[in-house]
Parts: C-alpha cells; structure tokens; sequence
C-alpha cells in the first residue's frame, strides 16, 4: 500500500472524521491561496510584458462576485479613455463541480446592433473565429485553455515549477496581442466613433458564458 493510499484510509475511518475535516478546512484555504497567487504573480509577468511591447494597454484582476477574498482572473483596460472597447480577457468559469479557465475578448459595456456590426468588429470576429474562438452576446471570441485552477494537477505545476508554468499562462495572452492587436486596436477606434452602446455591468458580462459550452467542457474532460 502506497502513502497516499494509506493517508486515505486513514481519514476514512469514521473515528478520523473531525480531523478530516480539520485537513479539509486548511486544504481549501492552501487552494485559495495558490489559486489567487497564480492570478497576482501571472499579472505581474503581464505588466511586464506589455511595458516591454510597449502595448497601451493596463491590467486589473477580477474578483469572484461573491467572494472579494478570492481572484477569478485577469483582464486588460486601455490606457486611453473610450466608452466602448473589446478588451483581452482570461478567467476561470465555475461549471457547477470544477473551475476551469479560458479567454479571448469581452465586451466592457453590451453593444448595440450598429456597433457590433462595424465592418472592423466583423473583420475581427471573422479572423478569431476561422483561429478556433467562439462568439457569444458577452464575448467577441472565447475560448477553453486546458487548465483547471483547483485541481492537483495544476496547483502541483504551480508549486513546482511556477516560472514554467507562468511562461505557458502567458502565451495565450501573447499570442492574441501578437496576431490580433492592430485589428483590436482599429475595432476599438471605429467603437468610439459611433454612439455609446447600453452598458451593462462586468459581472454580468462574465456570468453569460453560453451554457452551451458549460456542456462542451464536461464532454472535453
């Protein structure tokens, strides 16, 4: 019998059950902390990253809506003042019994019929989704990354080879910013060219994922 399995059977007992728990309590909160430390330490490596491109570009972190003490992901916000704009985006999606994370471009306020229209946007829309990315009201382009931000496999990547793994976090970030900026960058000025859309919250950006592909993730596992 390996280690583990006996660490198992040990807490199974139901005379271990309160120290269970006790192991319980403390394993969620390591979980919440490694998580909110792969959000804080991916942000910086993405600060730095966009002063070293030069890209007009800032970075916020995004709590969970219904717990402040726990990140859910990162998005980015112009340096130049706009009313409506796509920003890049990569979050982590509670699916009912795991998290798991993907990205492409959001919405900071809902559009209207015009604005998501514009012949740019469409230019845009078409190009991230011949690349694989999906559309949804809330979302320009989305799509799944492998990474599941609770699970051992990636909290055990996390802690042992963190600078690896942070390099691989950042790529998708790279790679849209690479392929896509300049059509991002005149999207978001034909935007602002037109009337303000309605706006609309974040948070309710980000709780309209398709439930569709809530489906598509578990079929993917």
């Amino acid at each position: 019998m390996n280690e583990q399995q006996a660490v198992l059977d040990f807490f199974a007992q139901e005379e271990n059950l309160p120290l269970a728990l006790i192991a319980a309590e403390h394993l969620d909160a390591i979980r919440l902390r490694l998580n909110n430390e792969f959000w804080l330490t991916l942000r910086e490596r993405l600060d730095a990253w966009l002063t070293q491109q030069g890209l007009p570009w800032s970075t916020d972190v995004t709590e969970d809506r219904n717990n402040e003490e726990c990140l859910v992901g990162l998005h980015l916000q112009p340096t130049g003042e706009q009313r409506l704009f796509l920003r890049p985006f990569m979050e982590q999606q509670f699916l009912g019994d795991d998290y798991r994370v993907f990205h492409g471009l959001m919405w900071n306020t809902a559009p209207n019929a015009a604005q998501k229209n514009l012949p740019e946007v469409n230019t845009l829309r078409t190009q991230l989704g011949a690349a694989g990315l999906k559309e949804s009201d809330s979302f320009l382009a989305w799509q799944w990354l492998p990474w599941h931000p609770r699970r051992r496999d990636f909290l055990s990547r996390f802690s042992t080879r963190r600078e690896e793994f942070l390099a691989e976090a950042l790529g998708p970030w790279q790679a849209l910013l690479d392929e896509y900026g300049e059509q991002l960058h005149s999207a978001n000025l034909a935007l602002n060219s037109t009337g303000r859309g309605a706006a609309v919250s974040l948070d309710q950006l980000r709780s309209t994922l398709p439930t569709a592909a809530r489906g598509e993730a578990r079929t993917a596992e």
